[in-house]
């Protein structure tokens, strides 16, 4: 699919989903059957390297960082399995630990992170993740990643409501003041066990809901990063060394490949990026564009920001694309355990949702 054709179906998508339209997919009916059926056969056949269990990374990271006039800062990650950091073995190995510790790093200064997200999760459950991410004790957070998608394509979830959960989720974030950056839904192409004809419809199909994603955020003053290239030819350039045991989940580098190019935007959405590096860069392709050709072309390459921008005066019509040169991001130490009332009581997804 071209990225004018991603552009013109992404934009209706994300008119569907503000003006309360419901039926609008990203594949036909007898095609999305098919590809249920096949993710389905694909997890069967990695059942033996499944591992259910989520390491919990909630916790302060860079406390060395600590100054008397200087609370942490507050990082909140929701969204799916992916979010959450299934696959590893070790919280300092999951996905909110890295860009914890790349932030506390980047900004001299500690960060408290809670996560929120749980496999299975589909944008349906960001409501009720939001509520637990904004009552926490110690204020609501200064910033959150959301990372969801996957389970709302491998359920048939319409596109439309898909973008309309996210972008409320978004939105209400954006009311507390919290910085918000989604990670696209990742290219379900790149799952291995998923054979052809039915890879390229996942992979068209996952690519169109970032897409999608993408316009629904800007519009919310939230900024996108690209996820779906980052996990797709990198991915399935070295399987055995971006997917963990179950050829589903990503391993720690992989986890490691995909907090390198979300922790720029994370530091720029917060203000700490240098000034200079916010400028376009016209010898990267970046640029201010329109939304939908702005998300369209995001949805096709690896750690592509967007972010909105405002030259005609209206929010969301136009967007900042931006291609940040990642950072290296070491795995930390596992984090200093939260205080209890951080922890938060296991959600309904905890007991018995699906492990995407």
């Amino acid at each position: 699919m071209s990225n004018t054709s991603r552009a013109r179906v992404a934009r209706r998508i994300a008119a569907g989903a503000a003006y309360g339209g419901s039926g609008i997919g990203l594949a036909g009916a007898a095609a999305a059957g098919l590809l249920l059926a096949e993710i389905r056969m694909a997890r069967r056949t990695v059942t033996n390297g499944y591992d259910p269990h989520v390491p919990g990374a909630d916790g302060l990271f860079g406390a060395g960082y600590a100054t008397p006039h200087h609370p942490p800062l507050r990082l909140v990650m929701l969204g799916d399995s992916t979010a959450a950091g299934q696959g590893v073995h070790r919280a300092g190995q999951t996905p909110g630990a890295l860009l914890a510790s790349g932030l506390a790093a980047f900004a001299e200064r500690p960060v408290r992170l809670r996560v929120v997200a749980v496999p299975g999760a589909t944008s349906e459950d960001l409501e009720r993740q939001v509520s637990e991410a904004v009552t926490a004790e110690d204020g609501p957070p200064d910033v959150c990643v959301i990372i969801v998608g996957a389970n709302d394509v491998t359920s048939r979830m319409p596109a439309t409501r898909s973008v309309r959960c996210l972008a409320a989720a978004v939105r209400r974030l954006r009311t507390t003041g919290a910085e918000v950056v989604v990670g696209t839904c990742p290219d379900l192409g790149t799952v291995e066990p998923i054979q052809q004809p039915l890879r390229w419809l996942a992979r068209r199909t996952s690519r169109q809901l970032a897409a999608a994603q993408t316009i629904g955020t800007v519009e919310q003053g939230g900024r996108t990063v690209s996820l779906g290239d980052l996990l797709g030819p990198e991915f399935a350039a070295h399987p055995r060394e971006l997917f963990g045991p179950d050829s589903y989940h990503p391993s720690a580098e992989g986890y490691q490949t995909a907090a390198m190019a979300v922790l720029p935007t994370v530091c720029a959405a917060l203000g700490l990026w240098p000034a200079e590096e916010e400028r376009p860069d016209a010898t990267r392709d970046e640029g201010f564009l329109p939304v939908a050709r702005a998300a369209a072309a995001a949805a096709g390459e690896a750690g592509t920001e967007v972010t909105a921008a405002s030259p005609g005066g209206v929010r969301g019509a136009w967007a900042l694309l931006k291609r940040r040169r990642r950072r290296r991001v070491n795995p930390p130490a596992d984090p200093e355990p939260a205080p209890a009332e951080l922890r938060g009581a296991p959600g309904p997804l905890d007991r018995g949702r699906g492990r995407a």
